[in-house]
């Protein structure tokens, strides 16, 4: 029996049929690109896109791809990659913080910070694989489009995609000179400035970008040495240059420098008051950290917060070398440096503080040859990737209260008082008779991952007649993935052992390595019903990479995941109507699930605390997207979309504790719908207005799908509009996010959940402002 209620087939169907006549015709909503450099809308509203690496129109490609443009994310006043994902179905995003995103394609999530774990979501930044988590955030500032690919890619965007994949594409260097300039000012005393400057001509151009936003936390933290949670300032500059000697060659050079100083996540307790009153998941915060002087020894800062450096390098060449044939390569390397020091038990306390150290770097190249003629359209290359990278977690706490708080050793003291004092920081004064007052400890664990992969691949697709097209791809991979694992725990005063039951210490670090190959295939075929719209099928297989998980005391294989992705659907673009339907059904086996251990006696081994990535034996998706836009005139436009996922964890005895459950972050009911008007004024000003809503139905943050840790439905207003001046050379703009001021959350759990003491983390509230641009 699977995760499907009884009904749920019927469901589908009829919601399928709904949609399908609510759509009426079908071709993207959202603007449908590609993977490279060409994106142009024609009169009639069909894209020319190159997902599969030829030009196409986009009611032609036999794959689900949503895709916004810079200029729509403008109109909607999208900023950051979580926001955008509230107005494509089936992708959700949850940034935790820039060192943590969780990034969720119709409903199967990707967010593991272990060096040993692959991505099963792949995040592509200028045609360069960034998916490991804590190296994958990046601004979004001056980029062409930012393209969603759902279902397994494994043949066009490599075997990290075994649920879909996410390409951000920077805006190249152009001939002329042109440049943008934009700031704005906003509720806690936000502040942005950005744009980008281009010089160039025919042979070769240059373009630098940057921005810079800064703003006050708005989470309130009581400490007396920590400022509020959540502000932010971030710094992002990228230079490219584009060297064109003919017009069959194309050369592209891009640096991207990313920097975030950001302040600590408000991990908020559920069980312990503070001096503002009892727990209040959506009140202010009380998060000191260890104590200064020993937090900079021990976490390496004294203050909470994210510190993180991303370097990026791209060298990409494109050569029309014969007729009908084109070279590419795609070249990138990537460095990555982050630390995060975080207070996980929501409290005062100097109980469970940690911090996240992880650094790392890749190379990549990737060379294809390319062929079209009348009937035939084929690629065929080679791909390697290295990454080698650690994250290290050192532990902070003093042991009497370590010890009160996790075991309560003397009844009646607890670990913290209805005052929000620290009623705790008496016991180790109370267990050992005055003898100390204070204990500190601290320990530390690091996990390491060292892989490289090598592929080769191929996709053909065959005109059999004019109405009828036939697509054929693989790609074939070897893997060796090299996982190693240290720690120390120093012996405890008052235990003897070690403070987090089951840390033990490695005296070095311990390896281990295995190496795999898999062959991962694609089939699709498109139908023209007619000249504007198509129907589509594809069948293809994902994999996410098996983890050879080291730990102190034991090495383990956890298998790899395969999924078989069936997807149909139907898109085109007729009069002032376009739009898409699309059903899928996915089947996984071997689903990879990753929880915190918080039993002493787990039979993992592994401490209390640690993340373990284990199977959750077979899993199954079915769903359904459509999207819709409506132009009825040149200076209006409607959009809405709605995705619906019923799927989770299959109910066999065999899948254990996950039986029967839903996957984590995601929502059975996704939905967007809103309105642009862009209307003439004379005079050379323009009126624009954007209002939209959002809605997500509840989720559950954890696997184990507790009902304590869970987010109800949210439904989020958003709108920007404003006027431009002189053709659109100025412009002056208002905005506002969640504009009811909605309290929900961004995550549940967490460290603290481990220790018996789950802690919450606020999303945004209400934020404003106003921006002024200007272009020349």
């Amino acid at each position: 029996m699977t995760k499907y209620s009884p009904n749920a087939l019927s469901r589908a169907s009829s919601i399928a049929l709904a949609t399908a006549l609510f759509v009426a015709a079908a071709a993207p909503a959202l603007a449908q690109t590609g993977t490279d450099d060409v994106a142009e809308e024609s009169d009639d509203n069909v894209i020319i896109v190159t997902a599969q690496k030829f030009e196409q129109k986009s009611t032609d490609v036999p794959i689900t791809i949503s895709a916004v443009s810079s200029a729509q994310m403008d109109r909607l006043g999208v900023s950051d990659l979580d926001e955008l994902s509230n107005y494509v179905p089936g992708l959700n995003i949850q940034e935790q913080s820039a060192n943590n995103p969780g990034i969720v394609i119709r409903g199967i999530t990707s967010d593991s910070g272990s060096s040993q774990q692959a991505a099963r979501v792949t995040l592509y930044y200028n045609g360069i694989d960034i998916s490991r988590s804590r190296g994958s955030y990046q601004a979004i500032y001056d980029v062409d489009r930012i393209e969603v690919i759902k279902g397994p890619q494994a043949t066009l965007f490599g075997t990290a995609s075994a649920v879909g994949a996410i390409s951000i594409l920077s805006a190249r260097p152009e001939p002329g000179f042109s440049g943008k300039l934009t700031a704005g000012i906003g509720n806690y005393d936000s502040r942005i400035v950005g744009g980008h400057l281009n010089v160039g001509n025919d042979v070769i151009a240059a373009r630098v970008a940057g921005e810079w936003k800064k703003r006050d936390g708005y989470i309130t933290n009581l400490s007396d040495r920590q400022g509020d949670l959540y502000a932010q300032d971030q710094l992002g500059l990228r230079g490219s240059l584009r060297f064109t000697p003919s017009d069959a060659l194309t050369i592209d050079l891009i640096g991207t420098y990313d920097q975030q100083r950001n302040s600590g996540t408000p991990f908020i307790s559920g069980n312990f008051p503070t001096s503002a009153g009892p727990a209040n998941r959506f009140g202010p915060a009380n998060l000191s950290g260890a104590p200064a002087g020993i937090s900079a020894a021990v976490l390496g800062s004294d203050d909470l917060g994210l510190r993180r450096e991303v370097y990026d390098g791209n060298l990409t060449a494109s050569y029309d070398f014969a007729d009908g044939w084109n070279f590419t390569t795609v070249n990138g390397y990537r460095k990555f440096d982050s630390q995060e020091v975080f207070d996980a038990d929501g409290s005062a306390a100097w109980y469970l503080e940690f911090t996240e150290d992880s650094q790392g770097w890749q190379v990549s190249h990737e060379s294809r040859f390319a062929y079209q003629d009348d009937n035939v359209r084929a690629s065929f290359g080679w791909n390697y990737f290295h990454e080698d990278n650690f994250q290290r977690v050192p532990f902070s706490s003093e042991e009497g209260i370590f010890l009160q708080c996790s075991a309560n050793l003397i009844p009646g003291l607890g670990c913290i008082a209805a005052d929000g004092s620290v009623a705790a920081a008496q016991a180790t004064a109370l267990l050992t008779g005055g003898l100390a007052t204070v204990l500190p400890y601290s320990s530390e664990f690091t996990n390491l991952g060292i892989n490289d992969s090598y592929s080769v691949f191929g996709d053909v697709r065959w005109s059999v007649t004019p109405s009828l097209e036939l697509t054929v791809g693989v790609r074939g991979l070897i893997e060796k993935r090299k996982s190693g694992f240290n720690s120390v725990a120093p012996a405890s005063v008052l235990t003897g052992g070690s403070l987090i039951p089951g840390q033990r210490t490695t005296n070095g670090t311990l390896w281990s390595e295995d190496s795999f190959s898999a062959v991962l295939p694609r089939f699709n075929a498109l139908y023209r019903l007619s000249d504007d719209v198509n129907i589509y099928a594809t069948v293809s297989k994902g994999r996410r990479s098996p983890t050879v998980n080291q730990t102190a005391t034991s090495t383990s294989l956890i298998p790899e995941e395969i999924v078989w992705n069936y997807e149909g659907g139907i898109k085109g673009s007729s009069g002032i109507f376009s739009g898409s339907l699309g059903v899928y059904y996915q089947k996984y086996s071997d689903f990879q699930v990753s929880r915190v251990i918080s039993d002493p006696n787990d039979p993992s081994g592994q401490p209390v605390g640690s993340t373990l990535t284990e199977s959750a034996g077979s899993a199954s998706n079915l769903g359904i997207e459509a999207e819709l836009q409506v132009r009825p005139t040149d200076w209006l436009s409607l959009f809405g979309n709605v995705g619906w996922i019923d799927g989770g964890i299959d109910n066999k005895p065999e899948n254990g504790i996950y039986a029967g459950n839903r996957f984590r972050l995601q929502p059975e009911w996704q939905a967007a719908a809103g309105f642009t008007v862009n209307a003439p004024l004379g005079n050379g000003m323009r009126l624009f207005l954007t209002p939209s809503v959002t809605y997500r139905s509840k989720i559950f943050f954890e696997t184990t799908n507790r009902p304590n840790i869970a987010q109800g439905p949210v439904t989020l207003v958003n709108a920007k509009g404003g006027v431009s001046f002189a053709e659109d050379r100025f412009e002056l703009a208002v905005f506002a996010r969640n504009l009811t001021n909605k309290d929900y959350l961004l995550d549940a759990g967490n460290t603290g959940g481990a220790f018996g003491y789950p802690t919450f983390i606020p999303a945004e509230p209400r934020f404003y402002g106003i921006q002024a641009s200007a272009k020349f």
